[in-house]
């Protein structure tokens, strides 16, 4: 059935169905998309403010993103300041504004977490039953929490990860950091995490659906776990075995908790369903197939019935073809 339309809110109407053209499920996307922009550059405005000033007693972000290099010892990063202060080196006019503006973003992502995972939950709400919009909630809240801690095991990574690196050859060299560089290195580092610690959970929604069952889950349990290793190896910009290792147990540990409850889950379905329509999506191989029923004979009926079988009528014998039946044509002569 078609759904309506409202052109005043250029958003689709959603039927208790869930039927959605295409057409209107991109502007469903555009809507979303502009609500979490919104929302993040909201949080930058925040994060501006943050960058140098630190609300509630808390230190400032740019005291906070400065300190895995800023706790290094004396002898390993150079001194720039006259009082041998901590500080970055900038090397363009813009530099300082620009650093300042990205970082500010970047904190707007993370303080406007929960907004745009709403926004993906909203999304794809109208394909799950009425049961499974409860789960709203627990998303958004679950998401966020794995968001920041991924981001803050990524911070703890990068320090470990100075802390080796920068002190290896200090004896010859010192290490003069540029600003944009850094920066740049310790927020890719803090949303990688982020991000892939967000994977098992849309993994648990896949199941919630209805796509992903335990049962495919359990046979690719060995290929995803390889597979969340050799995305930790290609994904980690610093490189260092230390933080692949971090990551990809992590993610690990995170696959290992969303099948598990996609166990949960399933079996909790088929004692709701009574497991007559529990389908996992796959046939044994090694199943036969049913055996055919017995051939009847023309007439009888194909099946048991209620009333009683008559006597069927006898097939008439058939009439004989003749060639003046037929309709001559010019492939008559060559036939």
């Amino acid at each position: 059935m078609k759904i309506p339309f409202d052109p005043r809110r250029r958003r689709a109407v959603v039927n208790p169905d869930g039927t959605m053209s295409i057409v209107e499920h991109l502007y469903e996307l555009r809507t979303r998309l502009l609500w979490s922009l919104f929302a993040i550059v909201a949080a930058a405005f925040i994060g501006f403010y943050w960058y140098s000033h630190g609300p509630f007693g808390l230190p400032s972000t740019g005291t906070l993103l400065t300190g895995p290099y800023c706790e290094l010892p004396d002898t390993s990063r150079a001194a720039i300041t006259r009082g041998d202060e901590c500080r970055l080196l900038a090397t363009g006019v813009f530099d300082q504004f620009n650093l300042r503006v990205k970082v500010a973003f970047a904190t707007g992502v993370l303080l406007a977490c929960p907004v745009w995972l709403y926004q993906i939950w909203a999304f794809i709400v109208p394909a799950l039953h009425r049961n499974e919009k409860r789960y709203t909630a627990s998303f958004v809240a679950v998401g966020g929490v794995l968001f920041v801690s991924g981001a803050v095991l990524g911070y703890f990574m990068i320090a470990s990860a100075f802390r080796f690196f920068l002190t290896v050859g200090n004896e010859t060299q010192v290490t003069a950091l540029q600003g944009s560089e850094y920066f740049n290195f310790v927020i890719s580092v803090m949303a990688i995490f982020g991000v892939s610690f967000e994977l098992p959970l849309f993994i648990v929604a896949l199941n919630l659906v209805g796509v992903l069952s335990y049962q495919k889950l359990k046979k690719w349990r060995r290929g995803m776990l390889m597979s969340m290793f050799i995305f930790s190896a290609v994904i980690t910009p610093s490189g260092d075995p230390l933080t692949m290792l971090a990551l990809g147990m992590a993610l690990a540990v995170l696959l290992e908790i969303s099948i598990q409850f996609a166990r949960v889950h399933d079996r909790l379905k088929a004692k709701r369903t009574g497991g007559s329509d529990v389908f996992d999506g796959e046939l044994d191989d090694e199943a036969a197939s049913p055996a055919p029923s017995a051939p009847q004979p023309i007439g009888a009926s194909a099946g048991p019935s209620s009333g009683t079988v008559g006597n069927t009528a006898p097939i008439g014998r058939p009439e004989k073809v003749t060639r003046t039946s037929i309709p001559r044509s010019g492939f008559d002569d060559v036939l």
